[in-house]
């Protein structure tokens, strides 16, 4: 993230043929979606996640945060891209969390209509286990399916909370994978720590794969470590 996206897109274009792009900062698709034509690769993307929230109770601010997914989607068809990557929101107040939630049930039924009018599948990510997050066990995904919502598994994230095999049970539309020791979030190289790849794997299907490393140099170690497994 810390590249200009063209030049973060030159060295990943060689390892890869599917690229998920974070639209914050430098990698921001409302001021660069032009540098994706340059490239031929496939992309998903991950919505922006720097400002916004979606189970933000204050009116205003929920429906701007729907407003930001959805002028991201418009980018995301333009780019042919997959899959849109949405995060669940948040609640940093104990005091607000039934309002928090009856805010974020609200964006999925927004976001499912929204969803109709674009190529892109909406998916959203399980977080991981701070307090002040949603979507932490599978709970939700009967709702995020009934407004027409796919489900992005984040295995580090379920490692933490202890939800993977309930998470995988679900048919994920969409992975993201690195690794963990179950205590924080690392985003390390796969196979470095405790979360089952060997599990995994098999549940896959056809749901698109993306690798959540936080270092390049994670990347190829990663990779080798799931083809090992016949990935």
């Amino acid at each position: 993230m810390d590249l200009p996206l063209e030049s973060a897109l030159d060295t990943l274009e060689p390892l890869t043929n599917l690229v998920e792009i974070q639209c914050d900062a430098h990698h921001s698709l409302f001021r660069h979606a032009s540098v994706l034509e340059r490239f031929d690769l496939r992309y998903t993307i991950h919505a922006p996640t720097s400002d916004g929230n979606i189970a933000e109770p204050f009116e205003p601010i929920r429906r701007a945060s729907i407003d930001v997914i959805r002028d991201t989607a418009v980018i995301a068809d333009q780019a042919g891209a997959e899959k849109l990557v949405i995060h669940p929101g948040f609640c940093l107040d104990p005091a607000d969390r039934e309002a928090s939630f009856s805010a974020l049930q609200t964006s999925i039924r927004d976001l499912g209509i929204l969803q109709k009018t674009f190529s892109v599948r909406f998916v959203m990510e399980n977080l991981g286990s701070m307090d002040c997050c949603f979507f932490q066990s599978p709970e939700l995904v009967r709702e995020l399916r009934a407004a027409g919502l796919g489900l992005t598994l984040d295995v580090g994230h379920a490692n933490l909370t202890g939800t993977l095999d309930a998470f995988l049970q679900e048919k994920p539309d969409h992975f993201h994978l690195h690794d963990n020791k179950g205590v924080f979030d690392e985003h390390a190289a796969c196979g470095t720590g405790t979360v089952d790849f060997a599990k995994i794997l098999p549940e896959i299907g056809d749901a698109t794969l993306i690798l959540e490393v936080l270092r390049l140099e994670d990347v190829a170690p990663s990779m080798d470590y799931l083809a090992s497994l016949g990935c």
